[in-house]
């Protein structure tokens, strides 16, 4: 640890009290948008902001043509077999109806089902094509708020199924827990967790095991019926298979499949969710496949991955100019998997007496997932139906027997199904102990769903008349809405710290009325990126409302220019409506400097904390060290002190720790950590030893010029394979990188010394940290990022110096 102990002194900062002036821009202080005068002007002159519509010819012709085939609805669309693997289509499907849509065109088969003959309801999916604007919005809105006028159910059977298999291979059928119902299901979704656990799939996302558990769950569907795979999707070990009877096969459309990490960074995919959506007659349906964070101290990182991936899940839309759906945005939410909640407070032998009593009620009560949905931290509005099965985990492979190995985990139902929506009943709920290829048991569910169906004659006889109102309704009036406010301000921005501030629009019109943000004259987006409104755009009806959140969220590409005083947190964003007029909203706010996205070299220039030093400062040093040949007014440090802080706290607290860098921390504890680092206080670093890892991984992330800078990334490349010529490399790197890149090389050798503990190996921490500090100035490719972790490997070996 020699290089540690020689670079350690040079960063011991001395500590200084927040100084009673602001440095921060106020408040109260007005932004300048010089740009405004030239918007208006522009405006008036040119139009750039008024919409163009593509001509309706085509769509015309299209609906004439659809009135000539509405007799022949009934003709079925054949099935063809597609690879497990095939992308996600139905792009291509604006022209199929409710109630017959096709999954694909007889072009494109990547889908199983191709398309039926068009009905009178397809009227609505072509009026929802881009090339329509707010009159046609106005029918989608009302045949959606009208649907119970033209709809009706009919029950279908879902069988749920989620088994961790451990990283085995399959060694038995899976018909008993597959095909464990009398009568054959209409659907089938299957979800695997830990399909495999080796280091290939975790870095590489790829697996020969997809296939072979994709083979024994087709051998084990109910043998009396033929069924169709309509999509498969992958990420890393969480894997969801998405089956349906062959004769429904046309009626499902608007697939698509969507993945999410939750893992170190938020982004590695050991742990996460994949989900797959589809419609399936006139309902839309989700279903989502998750394996939450592990260890029974680990709730709240549950709750955390939970809330991360209802967030960031997103599917697109048929219309790409419409917003991305969300998780909750459908009629039926079907969530499957390794929540991994556990049974807490009460001891092992207390347990497995419970279960031995088979009293399930009581041992309920203490089940994690339980607790946190009756405090509604999570899944709020989701059920689960009762428990009457013995936990599904820990047994030892092979076996119904209980964890025997030193750990000896509680048992717990770790494996989960719970839904949200209307009209769906519970047909069974179980564990399935017949199958011991894994240490977890596989769970199943049916769940009988009311599925909303199209009446043709009666979704005529709607259209026809809200075609007619409309028609009565039509340039009678502008478009006018009432804003809540029209000036925002975000107070005290930080580094990765959401905040958001609602806007309201309440129409006042005596029409409903469509709005959405444009782009100002000369910028490519409606705002800046640090920005975002949700929803950009919508539907307005007479005297509704609606709510728009301005969310502010500043990630490592908009840091260095905020951090450097490049940027401001200022933007106006232009409220438009179709045929109305626009309104001006203004967003400013004080954003807080933060070590995260600002340069190696600048942070070497600094002794005190960052947010100690007033904006000027900051900006001169920016400057200074892009101008090489500037004049330097002291001895810059080594390192970065925040960069020592972190590691020599993981030195002293985390060189032992199991699943170090490979387990996430908290949210809550990261902004605790960015505030010390920001600010000098307190004196240590606060929250757990995976909160300090990950805030390690981010600061190296969020670096705008890496640690192996730019210009040096080819030649890293190109030397991959020679110790020496790695070493060469490195030896010209400027000082301060340098100097950063042998202080991290030096501390992950002392993590490699005790492997045993932290179970960490070479391979892990070559892929974890190439990543960061051999950052490609352009798009990596699998080749290059094999490259920079072979470069780096040679600096984690214990003869490098």
């Amino acid at each position: 640890m020699e290089r540690l102990k020689e670079v350690a002194p040079a960063v011991v900062k001395k500590r200084s009290v927040k100084k009673g002036k602001d440095v921060c821009k106020s408040p109260t202080q007005q932004p300048k948008f010089e740009w405004i005068s030239k918007y208006r002007k522009s405006s008036r002159g040119q139009g750039v902001v008024k919409q163009t519509l593509t001509p309706l010819g085509n769509t015309i012709t299209k609906l004439n043509q659809h009135r000539k085939t509405e007799k022949s609805s009934d003709k079925k669309g054949n099935i063809d077999k597609e690879k497990a693997s095939n992308s996600v289509t139905q792009k291509s499907k604006a022209y199929s109806s409710p109630e017959s849509q096709a999954i694909s065109s007889r072009e494109d088969r990547d889908d199983l089902v191709r398309s039926s003959s068009h009905t009178t309801s397809n009227k609505a999916q072509i009026l929802a094509m881009p090339q329509f604007g707010l009159r046609d919005n106005l029918i989608r809105c009302e045949l959606l708020k009208n649907e119970d006028l033209y709809t009706y159910l009919e029950d279908f059977s879902i069988f749920l199924g989620t088994y961790n298999v451990n990283g085995q291979i399959p060694k038995e059928s899976l018909r008993p827990w597959l095909s464990c119902t009398l009568n054959p299901p209409d659907i089938y979704c299957v979800g695997f967790q830990e399909l495999d656990l080796s280091k290939e799939a975790f870095f590489f996302n790829d697996t020969p095991k997809e296939l072979e558990w994709t083979k024994a769950v087709s051998e084990a569907l109910h043998p009396d019926v033929k069924y169709a795979l309509v999509k498969l999707v992958r990420l890393v070990g969480i894997m969801l298979i998405f089956y349906v009877k062959k004769e429904h096969a046309e009626f499902i459309s608007d697939v698509e499949a969507e993945t999410v990490g939750t893992g170190i960074m938020g982004r590695m995919g050991n742990k996460g969710a994949v989900a797959i959506r589809f419609r399936f007659h006139n309902s839309d349906i989700c279903v989502v496949n998750s394996h939450l964070a592990a260890h029974i101290e680990e709730y709240e990182r549950r709750n955390q991955d939970y809330r991360d991936i209802c967030s960031r899940l997103l599917f697109r839309q048929l219309d790409p100019t419409r917003p991305p759906l969300t998780i909750m945005k459908h009629d039926v939410v079907l969530w499957i998997g390794d929540l991994n909640y556990r049974i807490s407070d009460l001891e092992v032998d207390n347990v497995k007496e419970l279960i031995s009593k088979k009293d399930f009620e009581t041992l309920h009560s203490y089940d994690q997932l339980k607790r946190q949905i009756d405090e509604e931290a999570v899944f709020v509005g989701f059920v689960e139906g009762e428990i009457s099965f013995q936990p599904t985990y820990k047994y030892d492979t092979g076996s119904d027997m209980w964890d025997t190995s030193e750990k000896c985990r509680v048992p717990a139902w770790c494996d989960r199904i719970l839904w949200r929506g209307k009209n769906i009943k519970q047909q069974h709920y179980q564990s399935h102990m017949a199958l011991k290829t894994s240490d977890h048991k596989p769970v199943s569910s049916v769940l009988v769903t009311g599925i909303k169906r199209v009446n043709a004659d009666d979704y005529k006889k709607t259209f026809e008349e809200i075609v007619r109102n409309i028609d009565k309704m039509e340039n009678e009036c502008i478009p006018s809405v009432t804003l809540s406010k029209q000036e925002f301000h975000f107070k005290d921005v930080k580094f990765m710290q959401h905040h958001a501030e609602t806007l309201s629009l309440f129409n006042d019109g005596q029409v409903p009325c469509q709005f959405e943000f444009i782009q100002k004259p000369n910028e490519p987006t409606y705002c800046k990126p640090w920005l975002t409104a949700n929803p950009p755009k919508g539907f307005i009806a007479q005297g509704g409302s609606v709510d728009i959140e301005l969310e502010l969220f500043v990630n490592r590409s908009t840091a260095p220019d905020l951090n450097s005083g490049k940027e401001q947190i200022e933007d106006i964003l232009v409220l438009h409506l179709e045929r109305g007029k626009d309104y001006f909203i203004s967003v400013a706010g004080n954003y807080m400097s933060s070590c995260f996205g600002t340069s190696i070299r600048s942070l070497c220039q600094l002794r005190e904390p960052i947010q100690d030093m007033p904006p000027e400062f900051l900006r001169e040093l920016v400057e200074m060290s892009a101008d090489k040949n500037a004049a330097k007014t002291e001895k810059p440090l080594d390192i970065p002190k925040e960069l020592w802080m972190m590691v020599d706290h993981l030195f002293r607290n985390a060189i032992k720790q199991e699943d170090i860098f490979q387990q996430p921390g908290l949210r809550s504890e990261f902004a605790e950590i960015r505030d010390c680092l920001d600010t000098g206080m307190p004196d240590s670093l606060p929250g757990s030893n995976h909160s300090v890892a990950e805030a390690l991984l981010l600061f190296l992330d969020a670096l705008p010029e890496p640690v192996v800078p730019f210009t040096f990334y080819q030649q890293c490349l190109e030397s991959c394979s020679s110790a020496s010529l790695c070493e060469k490399v490195v030896s010209m790197l400027p000082q301060c990188h340098q100097n950063v890149f042998n202080y991290l090389a030096a501390f992950l050798r002392e993590l490699l010394k005790n492997s045993a503990s932290n179970q960490l190996d070479i391979n892990i921490l070559a892929t974890i940290f190439a990543s960061l500090l051999l950052r490609s100035p352009t798009k990596q490719d699998l080749a290059e990022k094999r490259k920079t972790q072979e470069f780096f490997q040679h600096f984690l070996t214990q003869g490098s110096s």
